[in-house]
């Protein structure tokens, strides 16, 4: 069976370092931190007192206020992106079939907030359960993509993948999939994620997660630099629209590059430990290669998982030194999490955008924050340290990982007819 090509053809974003595609773009290139104090809630008694939060964002210029109610934050962040998106690809909802249009969304915790507010109303109460009646439909992880696809008629498939900070990686992965098998012509896909809260925080502090940089929270989150110590909790969403090659030429619509392949793997061997010699992510790097039809040598770019914690760092390129060799040292390498912190299950969409533009524009965003050499590190690698560089980009990977082991690895190609 001849695969069907899968391209970009739309793009949205809602970040710490910016509300939209242009300030996300700006934000990374020019090596903004989004960390700061956290303001939704008193955190003054939180090992981690800051986060990346969304700035100068106000949801009712963007949702009705009646509408946004019955959302939680990570559905209206997912509503707003994917609205981006869409006009940003310019579909013509009236021409599309909409049986053929499906909307793959990833959240690796859902609406967090929600049941973190029902449950501590509960407990204040005398014990009669009077419960919010949109509490479960404002949680369940699925009713992001139910209510971008409500929004726009969009009758294809429908669904959230679940695989802890690789959930948009996979929710990509699959609509690539879908498309490349012909079942679809459009997906919108990508993710969203709402977790800095008090059980949010709560729970990452608890596991020791997160860096306590409180001093100095802009600078807390440092991948790759021996002084790292966790990373920073992040929010927000990035939705991609995926379309089939001839349907997008047919429309003469815009094409930021073409999709080529995924890959995916388990680690099999701790909860939230990766381990410790990469050997998933050899795995799911090498399955992605494969199955893009690229050798390791045509790699430019690899915008890494890149969390900021020390084991994950490490392991991570160990992986890419194995799979790469010798070329590894001519690899754009970075982590957009330097500046973004970590957006959970929203991390994978963000990420392949920061990889989509950095191959439009010739430019690979820097990894900020890094001070310290860290020695279990091949000093050869080029890991855009503290500076964007200027680099021709023909094909770049996008790595995301998630607890449980779980494994995602997405290629683009630059687009040629």
């Amino acid at each position: 069976m001849q695969l069907k090509r899968v391209v970009v053809t739309g793009l949205g974003a809602l970040t710490p370092i910016g509300n939209n595609i242009e300030e996300y773009w700006n934000g990374l290139v020019n090596g903004v931190s989004g960390a700061a104090p956290i303001t939704y809630f008193d955190a003054a008694k939180f090992k981690t007192r800051f986060a990346c939060e969304l700035k100068n964002f106000d949801v009712k210029d963007y949702i009705d206020r009646k509408e946004a109610r019955r959302m939680d934050r990570f559905t209206q962040y997912a509503m707003i992106a994917s609205d981006e998106a869409i006009k940003d690809a310019e579909l013509n909802l009236d021409q599309l079939n909409k049986y053929k249009v499906g909307v793959i969304w990833g959240a690796g915790i859902g609406g967090l907030e929600t049941f973190q507010n029902e449950v501590i109303n509960f407990a204040a109460g005398d014990g009669t359960p009077k419960f919010n009646p949109f509490f479960i439909p404002k949680m369940i992880a699925d009713i992001a993509p139910g209510n971008i696809s409500i929004k726009n008629g969009f009758m294809g498939p429908n669904y959230t993948t679940v695989s802890a900070c690789a959930s948009s990686a996979n929710a990509m992965i699959d609509a690539l999939n879908y498309i490349r098998l012909g079942h679809c012509d459009v997906i919108v896909t990508g993710g969203s994620e709402a977790a800095v809260t008090i059980a949010g925080m709560g729970g990452f502090n608890a596991m020791h997660a997160l860096s306590k940089r409180n001093e100095s929270p802009e600078t807390a989150s440092r991948p790759f630099d021996a002084e790292r110590d966790g990373f920073v909790l992040g929010e927000g969403a990035g939705a991609l629209i995926l379309e089939e090659y001839e349907h997008a030429k047919a429309r003469g619509a815009k094409i930021y590059a073409e999709v080529v392949g995924g890959g995916m793997s388990s680690d099999a061997h701790h909860m939230t430990a990766p381990h410790p010699e990469g050997l998933g992510v050899i795995a799911v790097m090498k399955n992605c290669l494969e199955n893009a039809g690229i050798n390791p040598e045509d790699v430019d770019h690899i915008n890494t998982h890149g969390t900021s914690t020390p084991l994950g760092d490490v392991a991570e390129l160990k992986a890419i030194s194995e799979v790469f060799g010798d070329h590894a040292k001519n690899i754009n390498i970075n982590s957009t999490k330097s500046m973004t912190g970590h957006l959970l299950g929203a991390a994978g969409a963000i990420e392949a955008i920061a990889s989509l533009l950095a191959m439009k524009h010739g430019i690979v965003p820097p990894t900020i924050n890094h001070s310290t050499v860290d020695d279990n590190i091949n000093p050869d690698l080029n890991l855009t340290l503290n500076k964007a560089q200027e680099k021709d980009i023909n094909v770049a990977l996008s790595n995301t990982f998630g607890f449980g082991g779980h494994n995602a690895c997405i290629a683009f190609k630059k687009y040629k007819q």
